[in-house]
């Protein structure tokens, strides 16, 4: 099976570094519920691996690990159940933190230092290894994995589809960087057609690389209506659309750089996902659950409600995730302008729309 030849978009789909008021560390909040929501499932499918006999050696491995306190929340949960469940006969851990080569690798594993100086942790006595590249391909030796675990990945595609990006004779997708409800249906196809290619391509190289009774747990942006443009979805890339539109007007961007700009993402629809397993056919679907976030799911919890509060929270969160790709298109001048046009934008509305993920548990056949 050949890799998808990626474009430039994972080149560039890195979140942002560091542990600063921008960085992707800071303003993962909303990430970190959708990994507390998906922590019974996920309890639940290591329980199941458990009651199996287990080797003497396993190996787990987090897909899209990116950095910050989330990359070892799942992690330490899974080598904590499996020690739970084994007892003194646990077997030997490997643990596989995997995310694409420009990830902050550094960052994650002095977390994982300062996790085992700081006293008794799950990790101890784990082996630990970075792997960096797409998950979109192979990246481990055949039946060598018994627990793979990605959380708010999957979601992004492994480049934005062709067929928006060929110049001078792409679909146009005009002053919008997503689907939204005023793009042509060719676009809407377009996303769709990205997304059954990557997820067939994810599941048949996670297939060779997991054991038969290995399992998996995904937990990923997704829609729980089969209509491509709800406000659940699209809402804040219609924002920031405008945001970008608002720059052009004030001649900060050219329209054809605008035009040419298009978004690597998509949430499918909850029964495309059970479809593309079912017809791939390597995997079992034990539980697909679906989690909702308030809108205002990016404060903290306890944290009062505040439409200008939220708006803020909310315009870190789509930065950190959205920054590099902004700047290796546009530059880095735009950034602040833009910001802040997306908070004003989404102060002056008055829609409220949860933020839904999708959370499938599959065993290896």
């Amino acid at each position: 099976m050949a890799e998808i030849q990626n474009s430039e978009a994972p080149k560039i789909l890195t979140m942002n570094q560091g542990i600063g008021d921008q960085s992707y560390a800071t303003n993962s909040i909303s990430q970190s519920k959708y990994q507390s929501g998906s922590r019974p499932l996920l309890r639940s499918a290591i329980a199941a691996l458990c009651a199996a006999d287990l080797p003497s050696a396993i190996a787990v491995a987090d897909l899209g690990c990116s950095s910050g306190p989330n990359a070892l929340f799942a992690i330490s949960e899974i080598v904590g159940v499996i020690r739970g469940c084994c007892g003194g006969e646990a077997p030997e851990l490997t643990v596989f933190l995997n995310d694409l080569a420009e990830n902050d690798f550094n960052s994650v594993f002095r977390g994982l230092s300062n996790k085992k100086n700081g006293g008794s942790s799950a990790m101890d006595e784990c082996f630990v290894a970075g792997v960096p590249g797409s998950f979109y391909g192979r990246l481990f030796a055949s039946n060598s994995l018994h627990f793979v675990h990605s959380s708010s990945s999957l979601h992004w595609l492994s480049q934005v589809p062709p067929e928006l990006s060929e110049k001078g004779k792409g679909i146009r997708n005009k002053g919008k960087i997503f689907i939204s409800k005023t793009s042509p249906s060719e676009v809407i196809e377009a996303y769709y057609g990205q997304f059954k290619k990557d997820f067939s391509c994810f599941l048949k190289s996670r297939s060779k690389e997991v054991v038969c009774g290995g399992r998996m747990v995904l937990t990923f942006r997704g829609r729980r209506q089969p209509d491509p443009c709800p406000d659940e979805t699209c809402l804040l890339w219609d924002y920031l659309g405008l945001a970008f539109q608002a720059l052009v007007h004030e001649g900060l961007i050219e329209e054809e750089e605008l035009e040419s700009y298009n978004t690597p993402y998509y949430e499918p629809y909850v029964e495309d996902v059970r479809r593309e397993i079912e017809e791939e056919g390597s995997f079992k679907i034990e539980n697909l659950e679906i989690i909702a976030l308030a809108w205002d799911g990016v404060n903290r919890d306890g944290e009062s409600y505040e439409r200008s509060k939220t708006t803020q929270q909310m315009a870190k969160a789509i930065q950190a995730v959205n920054e590099c790709m902004i700047r290796a298109h546009f530059g880095g001048d735009i950034i602040e302008p833009l910001f802040k046009r997306f908070e004003e934008i989404m102060e002056a509305d008055t829609r409220e729309v949860e933020h839904v993920s999708l959370v499938v548990s599959l065993l290896r056949k």
